[in-house]
């Protein structure tokens, strides 16, 4: 690369593929590149709002490339939520990352704006304009660059802008996470797309993340498992159950055996890699107390969305689905695959959030962590699963 450069003159790099680290597909828009969370076949089977749009925010998602550059920018068109009789939203964060440390944040002002009406179940899009977030100060030494993503802001990327040139950076050599999970390891209400549970237990862990959490659609669509059958990785966690209890999705009948296929169609495209099944985080209104979920309209008449179960404990009898019922069972389908699959394992989503973390950092809104939460979970989950005897150790 050529040391010499200007950072009052600004180079704009073509927004391809191969900067792209995270997304398993990437659609070409009006205005640039949108990256999407799950591949076109899968989206195409998909008929659920909440899951189109949690998919398309980037999650996990990183503009990865090598460079001497001392300014970056990076215009992008977000979409911003706004949602009825609740306080406004922070704009999404994007974290930048130089040789793997966090070295500046930043948002993008502007952007389409989708007002959300949870009480009355609408939603209205208004238009917008791109906005660029910008980084300067930087070394001018050869290095490797991430700009993360906001985790919970649909993102078009619209031009990628430096005072030196870049090139795609290098293959870091490190296993490769592939993680499915609910909006809890989509990033919830994590500080940033770098602080999200997943991404402090990949940094942690010495991973490559491909984080397929997906705000209220962890739900074992067949769809979802071929997309991540299909998808290389070395290292696989699926995190199952609380999306089911909220949406009273199926009873126990439907539930076991969609998870044998679903946990059959991994195999397929990856028979001999570690395989975790994470059963829920504590959820209090769920424990005992089957879904489905829903706002409490209460709440909201104070400006602040927290949920509730609706369901009946009672109904358990029936086959209806809380959380200690799903983890009794997942426990036993992974026991019951494991005399046969010796690289798959279970954890205990109440070893990474359990009765005594609630009660020092409860869930604000009920089901949700906040970003202290966020931390807690990923150390724990580094620790658990990355760490000496976990499912993901080296061997």
């Amino acid at each position: 690369m050529n040391p010499v450069h200007d950072p009052n003159v600004l180079i704009t790099t073509p927004l391809t593929e191969d900067l792209l680290r995270g997304a398993l597909d990437v659609e070409r828009t009006e205005h640039g590149l949108l990256p999407h969370r799950l591949p076109a076949g899968a989206r195409a089977q998909n008929v659920d709002g909440q899951l189109a749009m949690a998919e398309s925010q980037p999650s996990g998602v990183r503009v990865v490339f090598r460079t001497r550059a001392t300014t970056v920018e990076l215009e992008a068109l977000p979409t911003k939520r706004v949602y009825v009789g609740a306080p406004p939203r922070p704009d999404g964060v994007y974290d930048l990352l130089v040789d793997g440390r966090l070295a500046g944040r930043g948002s993008v002002p502007g952007g389409h704006t989708l007002t959300i009406d949870m009480a009355a179940g609408t939603f209205e899009r208004l238009p917008g304009q791109p906005g660029t977030v910008r980084f300067d100060g930087l070394s001018d030494a050869v290095k490797d660059v991430e700009i993360w993503l906001p985790h919970q802001e649909t993102t078009e990327l619209v031009a990628l802008r430096t005072d030196a040139p870049v090139e795609p950076a290098r293959d870091p050599g490190r296993p490769v996470w592939l993680h499915h999970g609910s909006s809890i390891s989509h990033g919830s209400d994590a500080a940033s797309p770098t602080t999200t549970w997943p991404a402090l237990a990949a940094a942690a862990g010495g991973a490559e993340l491909i984080n397929l959490g997906l705000g209220g659609s962890a739900l074992l669509d067949p769809f979802t498992a071929r997309a991540m059958r299909d998808t290389p990785a070395d290292l696989i966690s699926v995190k199952i159950g609380i999306n089911i209890v909220n949406y009273d999705l199926m009873r126990m009948r439907a539930f076991t055996p969609a998870v044998h296929g679903f946990l059959d169609t991994l195999r397929e495209g990856h028979p001999t890699a570690p395989l975790l099944v994470v059963s829920p985080i504590l959820c209090p209104i769920h424990e005992e107390t089957p879904g489905p979920g829903a706002p409490d309209t209460r709440s909201l008449a104070t400006g602040r969305i927290t949920f509730r179960a609706t369901g009946d404990p009672a109904e358990r009898a029936q086959g209806k689905l809380a959380l200690g019922v799903i983890r009794d069972e997942l426990a036993r389908i992974v026991a019951q695959r494991a005399a046969d699959d010796p690289h798959l394992h279970y954890l205990d989503g109440r070893e990474l959030y359990g009765e005594a973390d609630h009660a020092e950092l409860p869930l604000p809104d009920a089901l949700h962590p906040d970003a202290a939460t966020h931390r807690r979970i990923g150390e724990r989950f580094a620790a658990l699963a990355f760490g000496d005897g976990g499912a993901f150790a080296p061997r």
